[in-house]
């Protein structure tokens, strides 16, 4: 079973930074488009950000929901195997666990192609 996994959630203050990092074993992210994904409490899961396989060709390499444009970036380091959200200007409103997840598509198309899920990484943002 592939498994991610989610690691760097933390509480912050806001207009803090925080880097969530995503990694797997025995799986190659980049063999996937990887994105990640926030449930806060009450509400449903919401695609944040994706970056493409380096193994597609597209015009667009990364993909953000509007409400974070400008202060995150989603960005890839295959020697790692490793997938990073850079995470800026932090608000209240970003607190949500986080989840990454690989899209075998390779492409950053929509949020809704994802197969492999990780269990997640809680955010605070609060002072």
């Amino acid at each position: 079973q592939v498994q991610l996994v989610e690691s760097g959630g933390a509480l912050v203050q806001p207009g803090g930074s925080l880097r969530l990092s995503c990694t797997a074993s025995d799986f190659t992210l980049d063999y996937y488009a990887i994105g990640w994904f926030r449930q806060a409490p009450g509400k449903e899961r919401e695609g944040v950000s994706c970056i493409r396989s380096t193994f597609s060709y597209s015009d667009r390499d990364t993909l953000y929901t509007d409400s974070v444009k400008g202060r995150f970036t989603i960005s890839r380091d295959n020697a790692k195997n490793m997938v990073y959200l850079q995470m800026t200007s932090l608000k209240p409103e970003d607190t949500a666990v986080y989840y990454c997840a690989a899209d075998p598509r390779r492409l950053c198309i929509d949020f809704y192609g994802m197969k492999f899920w990780g269990k997640g990484t809680p955010v605070t943002v609060s002072s």
